[in-house]
């Protein structure tokens, strides 16, 4: 008997990455993205409500060998991003339009976790606020993402 069951092609990409099972279907053809897989991202819980994810900061530092800012920002939209697209809903996408960040506190090692909020879930633009702790629960940054969402009508250009 001759098995007709393909794997969706990013299957181990996003279990490494902690999605959900019943999110593989929706992001089974794209993965979570080259970036989040090099920045090491974790999702520990993914809604349009709230998504969690952490991210080590060994390897995602500047040169004075503290966590990165813009590694802040990668974690913001990241999350932002992903929870718009869950509100967004099949045959539909997010478009991140804005997105900032306040830095409170450096970071030199260990692990960072950003929590993300929605403040707005509406049919056409939803806002996100990110917090990003430490291990200690201390507050690093803080950032807000908006995001477009729109049909998709057409492939993504190359």
């Amino acid at each position: 008997m001759i098995d007709n069951f393909t794997p969706a092609p990013f299957a181990a990409e996003l279990e490494a990455a902690g999605v959900p099972p019943e999110l593989h279907d929706w992001l089974g053809r794209m993965g979570v993205g080259a970036l989040v897989v090099k920045m090491g991202i974790r999702f520990l819980e993914m809604s349009p409500e709230r998504t969690v994810a952490t991210m080590p900061v060994e390897g995602n530092t500047q040169v004075a060998g503290i966590l990165h800012g813009g590694a802040h920002v990668v974690l913001a939209e990241t999350l932002g991003s992903f929870a718009a697209g869950m509100h967004a809903g099949p045959g539909r996408q997010a478009l991140g339009v804005d997105v900032g960040a306040t830095h409170h506190r450096a970071i030199a090692s260990g692990t960072v976790t950003g929590t993300c909020t929605a403040i707005h879930l509406g049919r056409t633009l939803t806002t996100h606020e990110i917090v990003m702790t430490d291990e200690q629960g201390r507050r690093l940054s803080t950032a807000r993402i908006t995001n477009m969402l729109r049909d998709v009508t057409q492939q993504p250009v190359k």
